[in-house]
């Protein structure tokens, strides 16, 4: 029996309706969403999308990094994003350890994970806007690039904006 399986399983069943190949790959309603790879995040349901809508990027956190930009830049010039959101939440676990924590954890596991940085965010409020002024600051995207941000409260559903 394969780790896998019960995904194989279900996957038949998927694939038996699927419905969506005409979808183009393009982000029909123009937007990105950067958001955190939390599994209580529906990015899609969140903003009453539907496959197709948006590029969604997730990541422990939340958070902008090189390769988030690399992304959005492909995202922009290529695939119909004409706009951005990132969008954090509350109780991430990323807001509760350290990247020296996370080093030491795996440490405990024998491995070494020094190289990697791990962006944990001790203060969520000022990680959203330095991340914010990041994107809108990037020589690699357009100018004017409509660029928002949004705390998703796992408990509610609802998003708190967050203004720059």
């Amino acid at each position: 029996m394969s780790a896998f399986d019960d995904l194989l399983t279900a996957n038949e069943k998927f694939s038996a309706a699927f419905t969506d190949a005409e979808l183009t790959g393009k982000a029909a309603r123009g937007l990105a969403v950067v958001t955190c790879m939390d599994s209580r995040i529906d990015p899609l349901g969140v903003f009453g999308l539907k496959p197709g809508d948006a590029k969604i990027l997730r990541n422990a956190g939340a958070r902008v990094t090189d390769d988030v930009l690399r992304t959005l830049v492909l995202a922009v010039y290529l695939l119909g994003v004409n706009r951005v959101l990132v969008m954090p939440h509350t109780d991430c676990g990323m807001s509760k350890v350290t990247d020296d924590d996370v080093h030491g954890l795996a440490a405990r596991h024998g491995v070494d994970t020094r190289s990697l940085e791990f962006h944990t965010v001790p203060d969520q409020d000022a990680a959203l806007r330095h991340d914010l002024v990041r994107i809108r600051t990037s020589p690699f995207l357009p100018e004017g690039l409509p660029v928002g941000g949004a705390i998703y409260d796992v408990r509610t559903g609802k998003l708190v904006p967050v203004e720059l």
